[in-house]
C-alpha cells in the first residue's frame, strides 16, 4: 500500500499530535503510512482546509512551548557536567569539568531557543519596544533639543 494522499480528519489529528509533540514534519513524513511532505504542504495551503492549518499552527505553537519547558530541563541538568579524571595507569584520581557535554547542553538550548523565537516571535522573540515608549522617548528629546535652542539667537 502507497503513502495516504488523501486528506482525512484522523490523519490530518496524528499528524498535528506529533509535531505538538515536538516532531518535525519532515520526520512525521518519512514514515510510510504518512503522506509526503509536499502532500502535508498542499493541504495547508488548500483555502477549504482552514481548519486544519489552524490546527496545525496551533500544534507549532504547543511545539514552542515544549521546547522552552525542555530548555530548562536542560539546563538544570548536571549530570554529565563532570566526569572521573584518571591518570595513565587508569586510576581515579578525581573530577574535572566535561566541556564537550557542556558545550552540547549549550547548542542544545541556543537551538530551541531560535526554533521557539521563530515559531512564536511574539512570545519569544525579542522584545520590541512599545509605540508608546518610542513617542515618549521622541517627546522628551524634542523637549531637550528645544530648551537648548530657545536661548540662542536665530539664523537669519
Amino acid at each position: 500500500m502507497g503513502r495516504p494522499s488523501k486528506f482525512s480528519q484522523a490523519l490530518a489529528e496524528r499528524i498535528c499530535a506529533r509535531i505538538a509533540d515536538r516532531e518535525s514534519l519532515r520526520s512525521i513524513c518519512r514514515d510510510e503510512d504518512m503522506p509526503a511532505k509536499s502532500t502535508v504542504l498542499s493541504w495547508l495551503a488548500d483555502e477549504e482546509k482552514a481548519a486544519f492549518r489552524a490546527r496545525y499552527a496551533l500544534a507549532r505553537e504547543i511545539m514552542a512551548d515544549s521546547f522552552v519547558d525542555e530548555m530548562v530541563e536542560i539546563a538544570d541538568n548536571s549530570s554529565d557536567d563532570w566526569i572521573e579524571k584518571k591518570n595513565a595507569a587508569g586510576e581515579i584520581t578525581g573530577w574535572q569539568e566535561n566541556g564537550e557535554a557542556i558545550r552540547r547542553s549549550q547548542l542544545r538550548i541556543a537551538t530551541r531557543q531560535w526554533v521557539a523565537e521563530k515559531l512564536r516571535p511574539r512570545k519569544y522573540g525579542a522584545k520590541v519596544e512599545s509605540e508608546q515608549s518610542v513617542t515618549g522617548e521622541v517627546s522628551q528629546l524634542l523637549e531637550a533639543v528645544n530648551g537648548r535652542t530657545r536661548g540662542l539667537p536665530s539664523g537669519g
